[in-house]
């Protein structure tokens, strides 16, 4: 009797169905059409009932797949009917819509006033001038490069930060690259190296290295100096990244499956096609601050003297003091340090690392600020910003907290037409952004894409100057944390240098015991990214 049971009552419901029609369409032909309709069903409700490996499906025979059919379906409609404009994670819907308009060319203007709860911590506000400053320069650059860097580039101030080839599709490359040559930006190549859709439109490159050094790697995964110093030297590479961490895994390495090792990926990184490829978490060219400043210097000899950087999702406090004393004790400074927040991150990556691990951008900023400043050294080395920063409000932020220049990479991702539909790791993006496979890219032109690649940065770039005119400022470097307010409650703001700590100038040097970060500065060492005992 288990078999009349009422949730059996579906499949046996098919299955009479199917013996009625196939009795019926012996004198009424287009019975044969619901047969054809209803055999696979109850065909798949029989396989769900004796298969043995899932127990929803053979207790409920059928029925029970609508609940993978909903699951399939939930992320899009959640999206499309279920949020609001300002709800939607990792982006809201609003910030996707600002992007797309810019990028589109069309009006990007919000009717009616903000949507925020300006009472509360969801809200932050930059200050206004009663006198704007109409007489700002029409667009900024910002030249990077150290007094040791005899190449300095002249940089924009948004920049395509790292995204690499085999996480993005070839078509993605492409027209990202024809974006930065369009608007005169540079785009980062990720550490997978330098591929042939990177150099395809000649846009301005910074090479990222991380620690499996594809594009100038040994046959044992080691560095290769030759083939470091042949790329490097290409006049398309304009600046060298060296990828300690990033927000989306720090401190984590990866293995690529053969799989996805095809030819041109395999060309790209220098590694053997079809095989497995081993990032390992941490670098094995150094091992020690100094080690690590060492070998940026040796990179910017065998590069010809361009900006050689560093960039990290700051982790142990501690270390950033390490490295700082070790560019006191060496004289060697990088030119650039990219700060990422761990809100970062395009590709796929370990839920726990994502959620757990890694300090958010705006912490991050302010600490690796204080460390420079604290220690004389801002002036030789510049900071940009990396981690959701999709607007011009946003970068005028990030320049309040210290910021030299920003990079984005999830916005420029949607000026190519994501659509965040939260499958880049499975390899069926529907837009073509995040997939090889072929069929799937077909939809993204990159003639067409490209110019809307230029247009969200040098619309968002315009965004930022009317903010500094509107602050009554020369530039955005203008902008300091006392300009930006945060609140604390319902009732209370303060600017945001009454909440974070920023330190005076030289402050860790003269009286290191006085400032907030005293116990990571002592605990920190030249010698060693170690906690001094």
């Amino acid at each position: 009797m288990r078999i009349l049971a009422p949730r059996y009552l579906v499949p046996l419901l098919l299955i009479a169905l199917c013996a009625g029609a196939y009795g019926l369409g012996t004198i009424w032909r287009p019975a044969v059409w619901l047969l054809i309709l209803l055999v696979p069903l109850a065909l798949i409700a029989v396989w769900d009932f004796f298969q043995p490996n899932h127990a929803l499906r053979r207790n409920y025979p059928l029925i029970a797949r609508i609940r993978w059919i909903m699951e399939d379906l939930r992320p899009f409609a959640q999206a499309y009917i279920v949020e609001d404009d300002l709800e939607g994670r990792p982006f809201s819907h609003q910030a996707r819509a600002l992007v797309y308009a810019r990028a589109k060319g069309e009006l990007d203007s919000h009717p009616m006033g903000t949507e925020l709860d300006v009472y509360s911590d969801e809200y932050e506000w930059l200050g206004h001038s009663i006198e704007p400053n109409e007489g700002v320069p029409e667009y900024w650059r910002l030249d990077i490069g150290g007094p040791d860097c005899t190449k300095p580039y002249s940089s924009a101030l948004l920049n395509i930060s790292a995204m690499s080839f085999g996480s993005l599709s070839a078509r993605a490359i492409e027209a990202l690259n024809l974006g930065a040559k369009m608007g005169g930006f540079a785009h980062n190549t990720g550490e997978g190296s330098i591929s042939r859709y990177h150099r395809a439109h000649g846009g301005d490159l910074i090479w990222e290295i991380g620690s499996g050094y594809f594009g100038c790697r040994r046959s044992d995964g080691g560095f290769d100096p030759d083939q470091f110093t042949d790329r490097a030297s290409a006049d398309q590479v304009k600046m060298i990244e060296i990828k300690l961490s990033q927000g989306a895994k720090p401190g984590h390495g990866g293995v690529l499956p053969g799989t996805k090792v095809t030819k041109e990926i395999a060309e790209a990184r220098g590694i053997p096609e079809g095989e497995d490829c081993n990032s390992p978490a941490a670098h094995s060219t150094f091992s020690t601050p100094i080690e690590m400043l060492e070998w940026i210097a040796e990179l910017r000899r065998m590069s010809g003297g361009k900006p050689v950087g560093i960039k990290l999702c700051v982790g142990q406090p501690h270390e950033i003091f390490a490295m700082t004393k070790a560019m006191l004790e060496t004289g060697i400074t990088p030119d650039f340090i990219t700060v990422d927040g761990a809100e970062g991150g395009t590709g796929a990556a370990p839920l726990e690392l994502s959620n757990s691990v890694g300090m958010p951008l705006r912490e991050g900023m302010v600490f690796v600020r204080n460390a420079l400043v604290g220690t004389g050294l801002k002036s030789r080395v510049k900071i940009a910003s990396s981690g959701k920063l999709h607007s011009g409000a946003q970068m005028a932020k990030a320049f309040a907290m210290g910021a030299d220049w920003c990079n984005a990479a999830r916005p420029f991702m949607f000026s190519l037409g994501c659509v965040q539909s939260m499958a880049c790791h499975t390899g069926n993006c529907p837009t073509g952004v995040a997939t090889q496979k072929a069929w799937r890219q077909q939809g993204l032109i990159v003639e067409d894409k490209g110019p809307r690649v230029a247009r969200f940065q040098r619309q968002t770039v315009k965004s930022l100057r009317e903010i500094v005119i509107a602050m009554g400022l020369q530039s955005p470097w203008e902008i300091r944390p006392m300009d930006m307010r945060e609140r604390i409650n319902g009732a209370r703001s303060d600017a945001i240098d009454k909440i974070y700590p920023f330190i005076e100038e030289g402050a860790l040097l003269e009286n290191p015991e006085a400032t907030a970060f005293a116990r990571h500065w002592k605990a920190a060492q030249a010698t060693s990214f170690r906690r001094a005992v």
